[in-house]
């Protein structure tokens, strides 16, 4: 009995096993399928363009919106809070490009990128934390597209409105019936979109660069013309100064590559799909700045018009602006929230399946490749997304952007690690093929298949920024401690890259090269596997693997 259920259960688990090569060992199967491998040239789509229609679209969404505006809030004038997000976005942008550089040369993934530095099996922690942020994100990005889709809504018909409708949840649950009726319309509608493998998933940025653009512009006139000028917010000044002043807009600067932390570390997952490596530098280190600081000056001269149409205090959340268009009541304005809403819906689409379901499919797979792939990994995010109730977390929303923004410290130091790794130890040497190799024989095995040294600089990167981060949460700490946070996405980069650095020195590891050498242009439809010669302890690889090293197969 108990072997016909063992039998029913293997069947069972290989039939749910994704699609993967012959001839893998059962640990091969746990670090390999078809959307871990090196991305072959049939697959390789993602031309200059489409990484400039992809950041142009990722660019354009609430949170983005919203950045300079929390500056201002902090006694910045808007020259200055523009100014950070400039230089934010531009240090953002050349980070980018040095994790994009892996991918786009290799063909792999983060989850990939992170074996030759973290281990084969020491990677899976990294990659963990990144697909939870995933899940949390897209659940808190689906939910403030709800709000999209119920404005939506509210234009057609006037008497859909929270206040009206009756209410099922609790007081203090931080949404309604109404609310969340649209959260899981626009949760649902986004499933489609997962399904779409991600070399092909590029025409919906594409789509999305062209619509949300002349959306947000059609927003910023309107608002201007309704305001018979700019606003007040051009003309205040700032409201701190001296090293108060200097510290603020630090603060606004590395707000800005907080934003950014999470794709940081994961954009190999989409720069593997360029055609040629150059597609994926100049496309991405221009237009993130450029595309973020345009959106960021929308929501500056946006939100700055709101006081002087409504008075009072500026309104920064352009959802809140636009119900208060809609209640003003005539047809041509709720036409015109309805067109401008359904393109923030079109933007959160995008942010959505870029930032956060890619990336956690992509991790996942990693997790489970056997029974994984991007496509499922995707769903369960979704799943996750709604099951976690992001509405419980916006209910304390200063608390939940403290705590999501101190997460960029864990993933600096990902980042250092990864970085440092690449350029300053191997020199941009990878042996591909072993980076899906579990024998202990192996360049990245390490140790018990985790590399120590990495993780040595890993928890010393977020050991400088601790003291801080309990000061940013309300206990009292050493005002040097403070300033340290306040840098903490650089203190966590440069306290693990150098550190791993060091040990590296101190003790050198396999697998590098005394000069730079990127045999990546020569990945082709790499093969993995390989089986026992028979009464013999010798392995035998299957050719088929084009990566070579002076005429070596790696």
């Amino acid at each position: 009995m108990a072997g016909k259920t063992k039998g029913a259960l293997g069947r069972l688990a290989d039939k749910l096993a994704v699609e993967s090569e012959p001839g893998l060992t059962n640990a091969q199967l746990m670090l390999t399928n078809h959307d871990l491998k090196p991305v072959e040239p049939a697959r390789r789509q993602w031309g200059p363009w489409n990484f400039v229609g992809f950041w142009i679209a990722d660019s354009f969404n609430i949170n983005t919106w919203m950045i300079s505006s929390s500056m201002i809030v902090s006694g910045l004038s808007w020259w200055q809070s523009w100014i950070c997000v400039w230089l934010g976005y531009f240090i953002s942008g050349f980070f980018i490009c040095l994790t994009g550089r892996i991918g786009a040369v290799y063909h792999i993934g983060f989850p990939v990128v992170g074996r030759s530095s973290f281990g084969i099996w020491g990677s899976l922690w990294p990659v963990f934390n990144r697909a939870a942020m995933a899940c949390v994100w897209y659940g808190v990005q689906a939910y403030i597209g709800g709000h999209c889709v119920y404005l939506m809504i509210r234009s057609i018909w006037k008497s859909w409105d929270r206040h009206t409708i009756p209410n099922t949840f609790p007081e203090g649950s931080g949404t309604t019936t109404a609310d969340f009726v649209t959260f899981f319309i626009f949760w649902f509608c986004s499933l489609p979109a997962i399904w779409f493998p991600v070399h092909k998933v590029r025409h919906l940025f594409t789509v999305k660069s062209y619509v949300v653009p002349c959306a947000g512009i059609s927003f910023l006139i309107w608002a201007v013309v309704r305001a018979g000028g700019v606003g007040p917010i051009v003309r205040q000044p700032a409201t701190v100064e001296g090293s108060e002043l200097a510290w603020e807009m630090v603060k606004g600067i590395m707000s800005s590559i907080a934003n950014f932390a999470t794709l940081i570390v994961n954009d190999p997952d989409f720069s593997r799909f360029a055609a040629k490596p150059r597609d994926a530098l100049w496309s991405q280190f221009f237009t993130i700045p450029i595309g973020f600081a345009v959106t960021s000056f929308i929501g500056i001269i946006v939100s700055s018009s709101s006081a002087v149409i409504y008075g009072g205090n500026p309104i920064w959340d352009p959802l809140e602006l636009l119900e208060r268009f809609l209640d003003d009541g005539s047809s041509g304005q709720r036409f015109g929230v309805f067109v401008i809403a359904a393109a923030f819906a079109l933007a959160q689409l995008g942010t959505n399946i870029a930032a956060n379901s890619v990336s956690a499919g992509t991790d996942m797979t990693a997790l489970l490749p056997r029974w994984l792939n991007i496509r499922r990994g995707g769903y369960i995010c979704a799943a996750v997304g709604l099951a976690m109730c992001p509405y419980n977390l916006l209910t304390s929303h200063n608390s939940f952007t403290t705590y999501l923004s101190a997460y960029s410290v864990f993933l600096s130091s990902i980042a250092g690690v990864m970085i440092s790794d690449y350029y300053f130890v191997r020199k941009g040497y990878l042996e591909v093929r072993e980076l899906y190799d579990a024998r202990k024989t192996g360049p990245y095995y390490y140790t018990w298949g985790i590399h120590w040294r990495a993780y040595a600089a890993y928890i010393a990167g977020i050991l400088v920024n601790v003291v801080g981060f309990a000061g940013a949460v309300g206990t009292e700490v050493p005002i040097g401690a403070t300033y340290v946070y306040n840098l903490n996405f650089f203190a966590g980069f440069i306290v693990s890259a150098g550190i791993y650095w060091g040990l590296c020195k101190v003790s050198p590891v396999p697998a590098t090269s005394d000069k730079w050498m990127e045999v990546g242009d020569e990945v082709d439809d790499l093969r993995l596997g390989y089986q026992e010669e028979q009464g013999s302890g010798s392995v035998e690889y299957m050719q088929g693997g084009t990566v070579k090293d002076g005429g070596k197969l790696v």
